[in-house]
């Protein structure tokens, strides 16, 4: 069946505006710490509100297969409206870390009907070559997730309130590109109604299981390292003098880089295969959490900040494969709720993750911090390698 050119560029500017959204809060963090007479440790709870807002989402997404019941594109339109919406609470007067999070986390909850509905989407349209698609697909959540950062960053940077306000404006435009110029795909099967049991009918294919629980271990590594980056720049200068290094442009750099990872892995793996493409990716970003702590002593500069782009490559290369093999493993008629379902249980994960780093770096020298993101990757290439053996 033929599908328009213009579909999936499409799809992926929509994603890249909408996801924006994300790390916001992230992005102007250290302004939102002085201008609400925050402490440090507002930076994990403010993230967690996200990812848990997230989570919250998804599950009510998944146990009532929203995304296989009622359209996806206005599903999309509608919750990137309510997530621009919320992203822009931080400006009522009289916030609090409390009301900040409460925003970030209704922030999260319609990014739920974001990011999972838009992979719905393209598999609705691309039965062949997913890989590839989903590749461009999260390599636009790479760059949106970034792009925060990079609006703070460049030249002299944007006051944080604009910044805020660009994120909604673009998280708009994007549920309209989708509205109004993607509709329904051809290889859309819509659900017949509620089902509850969906939510664990999905998880008795051993291949399927195989895929989320890879899933489950990248995502274990991803937020974590992600929120992180400008404090692993801050504590790389402490440790390091002289070194120059701007925290928010190498935050945009190295999440940035993932975009086109992604992109990439999702090529690599049509000719090598989605499967062992993400295997080697999750192995080399559990490398990257074992030598971190050699880099943060010894490393020049220069050679900092390559080894952590290459870390933002290897970290995200994975999620578009882990994606498509829980896409390829899951019925037509629930794979809408099946994505969503694997995002809901990654994203909790990454709760944890986010936590336990936030609570360590007051207990453990910093640059042993980020070996503890390595349990995540390890867990994940057991469980494929099991899966692997089983077949």
């Amino acid at each position: 069946m033929k599908v328009s050119r213009q579909i999936l560029p499409l799809i992926v500017l929509a994603q890249f505006c909408c996801t924006s959204l994300w790390f916001a809060g992230n992005g102007v963090m250290e302004d939102l710490i002085r201008h609400f007479k925050l402490e440090p440790t507002a930076l994990g709870h403010l993230t967690a509100a996200v990812q848990l807002g997230f989570i919250c989402g998804t599950l009510f997404f998944a146990l009532f297969t929203i995304a296989d019941r009622f359209s996806p594109s206005r599903v999309f339109f509608v919750s990137a409206l309510l997530g621009a919406a919320f992203n822009l609470g931080i400006f009522l007067e009289g916030n609090t870390l409390l009301t900040l999070m409460a925003f970030r986390f209704l922030t999260g909850v319609f990014l739920a009907g974001i990011y999972p509905v838009g992979m719905k989407i393209a598999s609705d349209y691309f039965e062949k070559g997913l890989g590839k698609s989903l590749g461009l697909l999260v390599g636009a959540l790479v760059v949106g997730t970034a792009f925060p950062h990079f609006l703070k960053g460049y030249g002299n940077g944007l006051a944080w309130p604009l910044v805020m306000w660009v994120t909604s404006g673009l998280a708009l435009t994007g549920g309209a590109l989708v509205l109004f110029f993607v509709p329904d795909g051809p290889y859309r099967k819509g659900s017949s109604g509620l089902d509850l049991s969906a939510f664990f009918k999905i998880f008795r294919k051993p291949a399927f299981r195989a895929a989320a629980f890879g899933y489950f271990g990248h995502m274990w590594e991803l937020y974590g390292f992600w929120a992180f980056v400008p404090f692993m720049a801050d504590t790389y200068a402490s440790m390091n003098t002289g070194t120059g290094i701007s925290r928010e442009m190498l935050a945009f750099a190295v999440i940035g880089i993932g975009g086109p990872a992604c992109v990439l892995s999702g090529y690599l793996s049509g000719a090598f295969g989605t499967k062992r493409i993400a295997s080697i990716a999750l192995s080399f970003s559990c490398g990257c959490c074992l030598l971190s702590p050699f880099v943060f002593m010894a490393a020049p500069p220069a050679l900092f900040v390559v080894f952590l782009l290459f870390w933002g490559i290897s970290v995200i290369a994975d999620s578009p494969l882990f994606s498509t093999m829980v896409a390829q493993n899951s019925a037509a008629e629930q794979r809408g709720t099946a994505l969503t379902i694997v995002n809901c249980l990654g994203f909790s994960i990454t709760i944890f993750s986010i936590q336990l780093l936030n609570y360590l770096r007051e207990v453990v020298d910093l640059q042993y911090l980020y070996v503890f993101l390595a349990f995540g990757p390890m867990l994940g290439l057991v469980a494929l390698y099991r899966e692997k053996r089983l077949a």
